[in-house]
């Protein structure tokens, strides 16, 4: 439990992040970030395969490339499904979630490290 707890904080603080580097990308504070974690965990595990699924030819034909357009998609959904958090277009979404995707890495790494020590 304590970790599902610390993945869900670290991906509010990568979308606070994310917010803040990306221009196009606004939260409303803290708790509009946690409520988007969740969401966006939510999306993730029941949307994002079924559109991975339903696209798979076009994935292939592109060399995975599209996957990128499907974490886009991903994040305007989450964007329109939750209060206090926006996404201007979909270049900001693209952009967005490239960031997010190496700003999360970059933090579960440095959490990692942390508990190895």
């Amino acid at each position: 439990m304590p970790n599902f707890l610390l993945t869900w904080l670290l991906t509010a603080l990568a979308l606070v992040l994310t917010g803040w580097l990306v221009p196009g990308i606004t939260l409303d504070g803290f708790n509009a970030a946690i409520i988007a974690a969740a969401v966006l965990g939510l999306v993730n595990a029941v949307v994002k395969p079924l559109l991975i699924l339903l696209t798979l030819p076009l994935t292939f034909l592109t060399l995975g490339l599209f996957l990128l357009v499907i974490n886009a998609i991903s994040i305007m959904l989450v964007a329109s499904l939750t209060p206090g958090f926006a996404v201007s277009g979909f270049l900001a979404a693209l952009v967005g979630s490239i960031v997010l995707s190496l700003v999360s890495t970059i933090l579960g790494n440095l959490v990692e490290r942390e508990d190895e020590d």
